[in-house]
């Protein structure tokens, strides 16, 4: 069977990953990174746009953390590089989320290939991410999540029902992702055929994606799809059925999200508040 970019075949979305990313540079055991390059040595190396999408998205990862959607080391957040459409960061895979720095990231393009300092990524990031930003121009941010509730409504087919207010902030966008053999170039130009449908994407068996032009954009999606899984969930073991929001009111939600979503601002207020959260805890992932 073909592979993504050329990646073997494997098991990325459990703990077999751990012992499975792809590795372009051999360090084995693990050995802490090289703190010795400094800020404005890594700065220096790169355009301000790009520096700043490596705040933006060391940032993001400790705001992924900060919610408690880590899976160890197999999920995934990227951004795609200002000015260079077919280049992405993500992040490098021997690293918890609380230890992401902006220059630990790996830059890669859509091929495979990692560009410039090299480092491990893993192989079901490169499919899921790469299909994305090749599919969707518009996208810039691409956040997959293996949560609890997010992976327990990928289990149930049109699991996301109209049944809350979160779960309408989605609803219009929502699309479904059928399960597709991991890492191979199929399930990458399948899922680009899938998010041409919709930027809130459940993949069925497996967890939640979204995307959007900007990071705040993005993490404000995948933030309201965990909303709407948790109250989802909740609602399933209540012993009754749940009331549903009537159809008109949904109609009139979608109406307001698809234009609320299409604003530059939109999540950009709730992120300059995690921003000052993670903040607190330390910036060294400014470095």
């Amino acid at each position: 069977m073909a592979t993504a970019c050329g990646d073997p075949l494997r098991m990325p979305y459990s703990l077999y990953e751990l012992t499975q990313a792809k590795t372009l540079q051999s360090v084995t055991p693990h050995q802490p990174r090289d703190n010795a390059m400094t800020t404005s040595t890594a700065h220096a190396t790169m355009t301000d746009a790009e520096w700043q999408a490596r705040c933006d998205l060391a940032a993001l990862y400790r705001i992924v953390e900060y919610f408690g959607w880590t899976d160890i080391l197999a999920t995934h957040m990227s951004m795609r590089v200002p000015g260079e459409p077919d280049a992405f960061l993500i992040n490098h895979y021997e690293e918890m989320f609380h230890e992401i720095t902006a220059s630990s990231l790996i830059k890669m393009n859509l091929a495979g290939e990692v560009l410039g300092k090299p480092g491990r990524f893993n192989a079901a990031g490169l499919t899921i991410h790469s299909g994305v930003y090749k599919a969707r121009p518009d996208a810039n941010c691409v956040m997959h999540t293996h949560t609890r509730a997010g992976a327990g409504v990928s289990l149930i087919r049109n699991g996301i029902r109209p049944i809350s207010q979160d779960a309408l902030a989605v609803y219009d966008d929502l699309v479904y992702h059928e399960y597709g053999m991991p890492t191979t170039q199929e399930e990458c130009d399948s899922l680009g055929v899938s998010c041409q449908h919709g930027s809130c994407v459940v993949l069925l068996n497996h967890g939640l994606l979204a995307y959007g032009p900007t990071v705040h954009g993005t993490l404000n999606r995948i933030y309201m799809m965990e909303r709407a899984a948790e109250l989802e969930l909740i609602s399933r073991s209540l012993g009754e059925p749940p009331l549903m929001i009537a159809e008109d009111v949904v109609q009139g939600f979608a109406k307001h999200m698809k234009t609320a979503r299409q604003k530059p601002n939109y999540g950009l207020h709730d992120w300059n508040a995690l921003l000052r959260v993670v903040d607190k805890r330390g910036s060294e992932y400014r470095c």
